[in-house]
């Protein structure tokens, strides 16, 4: 009967797994801790525990076995049972290990001394995190080689100090090229369409000033029509038939007419 591993698979489910007429284990849970000066990272976990006096059975690893096993609670029982007298025995010449939980023992007072290994975190929200280390940045900066510095004196014996430059020969020339014409090919293209943007812009503007000039001529423009040459006429009449028509003239009112030109675009609005 694999009582060990049961007990094992239920820490991670239950705080509390009583063996019954030997003990208990108990978890309880920490919470992540740094320790600065180690530069060391603790995820956060459960600890495990083991009290002596929890002897009561609570029927959680019978139920466990059973269903494990595909037994009855009875038999289940009588095998953590007879297991438990094993382990009693064992304690009184040597130590008793729980693999993946921790070692017992007994102490010089004939009590049970529980020592957790503390190798499986049985906090499943935290399953499968472990402790890590980081190391220092100072600690980085002694390890790593020093910067080699280059001391030459000019004429004037004055000390002039300097990296060493790398070399550029891995570098490919096309690559460069590459870049100046990337380069140039966007400032091109940025040039040539503000450009044009003016250009049509200011034609747009153009068009805009000229008709208005055209408009304000046409407002402006007088007609020449000419002037209509003299004609002489000898009328020969009676002095009676004027007297009549200068009566008859004066009888009536004579209309006054007056002509007015105008220019047209189409012809449709002169006929208008």
């Amino acid at each position: 009967m694999l009582i060990q591993q049961y007990i094992q698979e239920l820490l991670f489910q239950h705080e509390c797994v009583t063996i019954p007429n030997f003990g208990a284990f108990l978890s309880h849970s920490v919470s992540a801790t740094i320790l600065p000066i180690e530069g060391r990272f603790v995820p956060p976990k459960k600890e495990i525990g083991f009290n002596s006096l929890l002897k009561s059975n609570d029927g959680v690893l019978a139920h466990y076995i059973a269903q494990k096993e595909n037994s009855s609670y009875e038999q289940a029982l009588r095998g953590i049972e007879k297991e438990v007298v094993v382990w009693k025995q064992r304690l009184n010449t040597q130590h008793l290990t729980f693999a993946g939980i921790g070692e017992m023992r007994f102490n010089s007072f004939k009590k049970i001394e529980f020592l957790p290994f503390g190798k499986i975190n049985f906090d499943l929200e935290s399953f499968g995190l472990i402790p890590f280390q980081k190391h220092s940045l100072v600690s980085n900066e002694l390890n790593s080689e020093p910067q080699i510095f280059t001391t030459m004196e000019n004429e004037n014996k004055e000390d002039l100090m300097f990296t060493p430059e790398k070399k550029n020969k891995d570098r490919s020339p096309i690559l460069r090229f590459a870049a100046i014409g990337v380069i140039a090919i966007a400032l091109a293209s940025t040039l040539f369409y503000f450009g044009n943007e003016y250009a049509t812009n200011e034609k747009a503007k153009s068009m805009e000033l000229a008709q208005k000039k055209i408009k304000s001529n046409v407002q402006k423009a007088t007609f020449n029509l000419g002037s209509l040459s003299k004609i002489s006429l000898n009328l020969e009449s009676n002095e009676a038939e004027v007297t009549i028509a200068e009566s008859e003239a004066n009888a009536l009112s004579v209309p006054y007419y007056s002509v007015i030109a105008g220019s047209f675009r189409s012809m449709e609005n002169a006929t208008q």
